[in-house]
């Protein structure tokens, strides 16, 4: 069993990476796609709601199909297909082709997003303390690693289609090959009484105890949350490029580090967000993160000189690093048996903020220039800082340790996972 766990552990990481890689694909190539479409700013701003509507509807179905299939099945399945569809966008040549093409693409993505998260909680579940922050990390890494790629295919003149359909191949390999280590399904609870356990002898204040049907209302604040969280994630996936490029007048390849910089903080964010939320809790991750993202943003759509935005987009990226995870873990745990909808609807609201509510930062960009519509994010930061609380747990519910925890920490040391 402990060897199986930490197997799902391991290809848990490999969705991750897998995911991040195929959107950042899509992400640092956006500057190219949109000269070839011959849209402006504001378009694609409108295109990016398809994306993201594509991805929420992609959710709804992924998430209950998840608790009745089981991830094993829906997990690698979103994959393939993710991997599929990445070079549709490459091929566009008009606003009609590319807005088809997203579609698509959002609705592989919304698979892959839930399932694999669903699929975390369980293997959270099974650890008895966060790792949910460790799994998002690697998604980050997928980002570094498409802007690296993306930089070098760049330089060699690669046309952007035969660049993605090259990494889509990759991913088709990579989601089947991982499949076989996957959780053959969600671990056992004994009971109610076990279920609450399971969900709440996490560390202290890291989650949300589990509540059952109960639970539906703050599931919802959550998602209210991880859409604010994430529409600023998804405005530094999709604009920060173009602001480098077009506010600071950086070249094409110093723009895709833009990206890069900010990804590259979300990645060391998140490595360390889970020993964070275990001494301190998940409150204090949201609270002060959305802080810190504030003051980050703040330098961007302020700061004059090329490394006041650089430090910008670290400070934002190393701010909302650690809140994303918590708000998936808290929707995961509130109730083992609807995970997956929970989750997905945590998920697709805040997808809907990260995939369409880039497209508010477009439409802002037509009236004001870009870095000033970046204000924007200041504000939803600050706002998520305030409303943190929903995070906090009752002390008389959720303790450190107990049974579950303490047969995990057993476990864990036999099979040399410190």
């Amino acid at each position: 069993m402990e060897r199986s766990l930490r197997s799902a552990r391991v290809a848990t990481y490999v969705y991750f990476v897998l995911y991040g890689t195929l959107l950042g694909t899509w992400v640092v190539h956006i500057p190219a796609i949109e000269e070839r479409t011959g849209i402006g700013h504001a378009m694609l701003g409108g295109l990016l709601v398809v994306l993201g509507l594509g991805a929420f509807v992609g959710m709804q179905v992924a998430g209950p199909l998840t608790d009745r299939l089981g991830t094993r099945t829906v997990v690698p399945a979103g994959g393939v297909l993710c991997s599929v569809t990445l070079f549709l966008p490459g091929l566009a040549h008009d606003p009609w082709t590319l807005a088809a093409a997203l579609l698509v693409f959002g609705l592989c993505n919304g698979c892959l997003d839930v399932s694999m998260n669903t699929h975390a909680v369980h293997v959270e579940k099974a650890y008895g303390r966060p790792v949910m922050s460790g799994f998002h990390a690697t998604f980050s890494v997928g980002g570094v690693l498409a802007a690296l790629a993306a930089a070098g295919t760049a330089s060699a003149g690669l046309h952007p289609a035969v660049a993605m359909a090259a990494m889509g191949a990759v991913g088709i390999v990579i989601a089947l090959v991982a499949a076989r280590a996957l959780l053959p399904a969600a671990p056992a609870v004994e009971g109610t009484g076990a279920a609450e356990e399971s969900g709440a002898a996490l560390v202290a204040g890291t989650t949300l105890p589990a509540e059952g049907g109960g639970s539906t209302g703050r599931v919802w604040l959550l998602a209210v949350l991880a859409l604010m969280v994430m529409l600023c994630e998804g405005a530094a996936n999709d604009w920060s490029a173009l602001h480098l490029k077009d506010v600071m007048g950086a070249s094409a390849g110093a723009a895709a580090f833009a990206y890069g910089t900010f990804a590259a903080a979300m990645t060391v964010g998140r490595l360390l967000a889970d020993r964070v939320a275990a001494r301190f809790g998940s409150l204090a991750i949201l609270r002060h993160g959305a802080a810190m993202a504030a003051l980050g943003i703040t330098l961007v759509a302020l700061g004059p000189w090329m490394w006041t935005a650089f430090t910008g987009w670290a400070l934002f990226g190393l701010g909302l690093s650690g809140c994303v995870p918590q708000l998936f873990s808290a929707a995961g745990h509130a109730d083992p048996a609807t995970a997956g909808a929970n989750v997905s609807r945590v998920a697709g609201l805040g997808y809907v903020g990260m995939l369409a509510g880039p497209a508010v930062i477009g439409w802002l960009a037509h009236l004001v220039a870009l870095n000033h519509a970046f204000v924007l994010l200041t504000l939803l930061c600050v706002t998520t800082a305030a409303g943190a609380g929903v995070l906090r747990t009752d002390p008389s519910v959720v303790r450190r340790g107990g049974p579950a925890a303490d047969r995990t920490r057993q476990a864990e040391t036999t099979a040399g996972n410190h």
